[in-house]
Formats: structure tokens, sequence, C-alpha cells
């Protein structure tokens, strides 16, 4: 099986880098953690994901995009390009003890945008490694950082087992219990927006926590849901009602700073749903920690005046370490070469135009935690329990 040694045109910035009417064009990245399949109204829940659905009808819906199985394998990918395998970090994810992180001689995305001339900016969850400074956001190319190291932490106090892990850059944050998670990094988006110089092109990362547990919202955005007998589903599908809203208030805030008609949108989840969390993958086999494609499969769309076909499903073949080369060739930056090679693809015309995806193949995992391997139309799967027998232990025992 090939694997992708693919080199990046190089472009005139005046043509790539640019949104509508020679604007620099900006890029607003959301994740949204933990996100089941079938739970954004655009592929038929009862969940109101108005905001979602709008964006996604007026963009391109991601029918055929695949992510990691589980957060940290996900985060490195998408912002190194690189398989997991290729960085270290395919087998589980960073628990706050433990003395690794994303490796130091990989270039990340922010780091290749801010030599281009991009702000760059990042509200939510890390999870990349914080056991020393060096791993953390503002030490690899973000300008500010407002979030928390860890993989999750409690939606409302912001704190994992009694220690606070909310941070202001550098600074622990320690006056904001009682505010939700989605409310607070949507606020400091918007912040990070109001605040920003248009003369520049502007890279802003906000992956929330939402919709990961502890399955925590606002008392009014649950009893919307009492039509769900399930507590924990009721809960979760409060939760996605909730970021919904905040990616409204971002995008609108976009809106009124004048910059989004030269703004890149893109929408992603990490891995797949957790039904005994309450999230849904039907139709889907699997859930988050398998390589099924419950667990794998993600919900996904980009939005922008840039693209070229709107209101459709792009049924191409996709994965999230296609992001950086994509995000690079938009900024017109010629991604240097390194070792290991790029494993993401630019798929801009597919996405953009509906052309055929460069990528026929994904390498989902290959080690003894198990193998799965995607080509064409047809997937191998091998060894496939051991990983997540070994996630949902790790997560009991945590509880």
């Amino acid at each position: 099986m090939s694997l992708n040694f693919l080199n990046i045109f190089v472009v005139p910035f005046a043509l790539l880098a640019c949104g509508i009417s020679g604007a620099p064009l900006n890029i607003l990245l959301v994740v949204i953690d933990d996100f089941g399949w079938s739970d954004v109204g655009f592929h038929g829940t009862k969940i109101a994901t108005p905001n979602m659905d709008k964006l996604a009808s007026e963009g391109v819906i991601l029918d055929n995009y695949y992510v990691q199985p589980i957060c940290t394998p996900t985060r490195s990918a998408l912002l190194s390009g690189r398989y997991p395998i290729h960085t270290g970090l395919q087998r589980g994810v960073i628990h706050p003890e433990e003395p690794y992180g994303l490796p130091l001689n990989f270039t990340i995305l922010p780091q290749k945008l801010k030599e281009a001339g991009y702000s760059t900016h990042m509200v939510g969850k890390w999870h990349l490694g914080f056991f020393e400074w060096p791993y953390t956001p503002t030490y690899r190319g973000y300008d500010s950082f407002y979030g928390f190291y860890s993989g999750a932490e409690d939606h409302f106090q912001h704190d994992r087992m009694g220690v606070v892990d909310l941070h202001d850059n550098k600074e622990p944050v320690r006056d904001m219990g009682g505010v939700n998670s989605a409310r607070l990094f949507a606020k400091q988006a918007q912040h990070v927006i109001r605040s920003h110089n248009a003369s520049k092109p502007l890279f802003l990362y906000l992956p929330f926590q939402n919709v990961h547990g502890p399955t925590q919202a606002p008392q009014e955005y649950v009893d919307k849901y009492q039509f769900i007998d399930d507590h924990e589903r009721r809960h979760y599908a409060a939760m996605v009602d909730i970021v919904d809203e905040a990616i409204g208030n971002v995008t609108e805030t976009m809106k009124q700073a004048g910059l989004w008609d030269s703004t890149l949108l893109i929408v992603s989840t990490d891995n797949g749903g957790i039904p005994s969390r309450g999230g849904y993958n039907w139709p889907l086999r699997g859930h988050k920690a398998s390589l099924w494609e419950g667990g794998v499969r993600g919900v996904g769309f980009v939005h922008g005046k840039m693209l070229q076909k709107t209101g459709i499903k792009c049924k191409e073949l996709l994965h999230v370490t296609d992001w950086y080369p994509t995000l690079l060739y938009l900024a017109g930056i010629k991604e240097d070469s390194s070792v290991p090679p790029l494993d993401g693809f630019n798929i801009w015309h597919s996405t953009s135009e509906g052309a055929p995806s460069p990528r026929e193949e994904i390498l989902h995992n290959i080690d003894d935690s198990g193998v799965a391997i995607r080509s064409g139309d047809m997937k191998l799967l091998m060894n496939v329990d051991n990983l997540t027998c070994r996630f949902l232990e790790n997560q009991k025992s945590e509880a």
C-alpha cells in the first residue's frame, strides 16, 4: 500500500490567500468533541442544530470524511498532517500525569500560518501534551490561548478532580466557575474576533469540549428535551444544542466584524459518539475508540464564499490529515520537505469543486492495538477490539 509523499504546489499568495474582494483568507476551524454521526440535524436527529444545518446547507457536507477513533490521535493528525503512527500518538490519549506530547520536531499548522503573516489564536481543548512549556499552545505557534490542556473537565467548574485546568495563555483562570464551557469559549472567540486587526489574515482554532463528558448543560437546555427518557441522552442533546448556539454566535460575530465573506469555516468532530454517554452513531457500527465506522467516520462540513459549488454533499474520500496541506495551499505556503513526509492530501478541489479526491486509501491504524485500512470501497480490520477495551477500562478507572 502506498503512502502519500505529496508536494504542495507553490501558488501565488494573491490568488489563494484571499477571500472575497481581495481580503485575506481567514480560517475558522471548529472541532466538536465526541460528536455522534446521527446527532446533527442534517443527518436526521431531533436535536436542534439550526446553525450548523444552515451553514452546512450553504456549504459542502463531507459525507465520506474520516478522523481517528479518539481525541489525541485526531488532534495530532489535524495539526501535523501526519497519521498518528508517524507522531507516536496512535495508542490512547494523553493523560494529565503522562510526560509526553506531540513531538516538537513537527512544525504544526499554526506555526506555518504564523510564518505566513496570520494572527493565530486557539480557544478550547488542547490535549496534545503539557508536561513542559514547549509542548503547550503558545509555544507552538498560537499568539494566544484560552482553554484547557487535558482531555476533559467539569463544564461549569473547569476543574478535573479538584484541579483547575483553565488557562489564559499561561495563567490559570479561577474566576469562571459556574459559566458553561461552550458559552465561555464562544465568548472568548468573539473577543478574539472583535480584537483582530483585519489587515492581517486570522486563523482561529476553536475546539469545544462539548459534547465530551461529563454530560452537563444548563437546565433550560435540558428542559427542551424532556421527550427523551434516557438521562444521559437528554443532557447530551442539550450539550449539542448549546454548542450549536455557540457556533451561531461566533459566526455572527465574524459577520459583524466584516470578516465573514473572506472566511473559510471548517467544522469537524474528532471521533464518533459514545452511546453510554448519549452519543448515537446509527446507522454506523461502533463508537468512539473503535476502528469501526461509528468510531472514525466523522461529521464534517465546510462553508465559505470561496467554495465553487455549494449546497451539495461531497462523497469523495477525505481524512483529517488532509486539512494541513489544504490550508497551507490556500494560504499560499510551500511545505518544506520533512521526515516523515505528509500523509495528508490537498483536498481543496474535491471540497470546493467536486473533483475526485487525490486520496485512494486511509491507514486508520496499524499496530498490535488494532489494524484498519481503507482502500477504495473496501476496509480491512484486524484485532479491532483491544483498543476499545483498553480505552473503556481507562474511562472506568478515571470515573
